[in-house]
């Protein structure tokens, strides 16, 4: 019996999470949430961090002028983009995902956040 049901523990922990579909973002609540950063970007120019307008389907690294740092500079060189899942991944904890990077945001926790802030990038990158 013992051997059931540690043979059963290991089956669940070696299948790992079930695939989920990806969350639905709500830009509207993301606009609210783009607020905490707006002490450091901006959609339509530079700050202390660069402009978000356009950022969904950009290089990383990639605005003429801007100071980035080694770690950004380099994923752009090795061709990293900001597609939803790599924000989706930046924005959960960006030291963590980019060590290096300037950005001491702690990062937004909650799946849903993310998703809301990722879905109004992409609607205000698009202009409308």
């Amino acid at each position: 019996m013992r051997d059931c049901v540690l043979g059963a523990i290991l089956w669940i922990a070696l299948a790992g999470p079930a695939t989920a579909e990806p969350l639905r973002g709500d830009a509207a609540r993301g606009e609210k949430i783009y607020e905490r950063c707006m002490a450091c970007h901006s959609l339509d120019r530079d700050r202390t961090g660069p402009r978000h307008e356009g950022v969904v389907g950009r290089r990383v690294g990639s605005i003429p002028g801007f100071n980035y740092s080694p770690a950004m500079k380099k994923a752009g060189k090795a061709g990293m983009v900001w597609d939803e899942a790599t924000l989706d991944k930046f924005l959960e904890n960006p030291p963590k995902f980019m060590p290096g990077t300037r950005m001491t945001y702690a990062g937004i926790k909650n799946p849903q956040e993310r998703a809301d802030l990722i879905a109004f990038l992409k609607k205000a990158g698009a202009g409308s």
